[in-house]
């Protein structure tokens, strides 16, 4: 295995890709926001003051999708075709999932840009209902499965998968 952002002298270097055929890239990331059952209420019910909170976290995910090469020193800017973001509210738990989707065509895969939005959408949640509840703990952010490249396939096992 070898780490491909440094060169042969170990100095940091973006991956040449310009040799590489463009084909359909697709990364799913997934992360959680746990928090208190009536800060839970409160998304649920839109009575934050700061308004709509999955609304705006997901415009935030996806500002931040398309952003990742300006905050990732590595990263190539790229020409990104879709970003979905979905919020699954779990009252029980107290917890809200998101699951970000992200697709394009190219020569270099969207992990990255996955991760980010999860991350910044979570960081988003946390932002608007700080007032509330301070306790709110962001986790699990982690790549769930991606498509396409010389890698090919990837699919995160579940841990009752085996």
């Amino acid at each position: 295995m070898k780490l491909t952002h440094f060169d042969e002298e170990g100095k940091a270097r973006m991956v040449d890709v310009s040799g590489k055929p463009p084909t359909s890239r697709e990364a799913v990331a997934g992360g959680s926001i746990s928090m208190k059952p009536g800060t839970i209420r409160l998304i649920k019910d839109r009575q934050i003051s700061k308004g709509d909170v999955l609304g705006v976290a997901r415009v935030a995910g996806i500002m931040a999708a398309k952003r990742t090469p300006e905050l990732i020193p590595m990263c190539h800017p790229l020409n990104i075709s879709s970003v979905n973001i979905a919020f699954d509210i779990d009252e029980r738990e107290s917890t809200i999932t998101i699951k970000t989707t992200v697709k394009m065509t190219g020569q270099t895969g969207v992990e990255m840009e996955a991760l980010t939005a999860t991350a910044v959408a979570a960081l988003t949640i946390y932002d608007m209902c700080k007032a509330v509840d301070k306790e709110m703990v962001i986790s699990n952010i982690t790549l769930l499965e991606k498509r396409g490249g010389k890698s090919g396939e990837f699919k995160r096992r579940l841990k009752d998968e085996g």
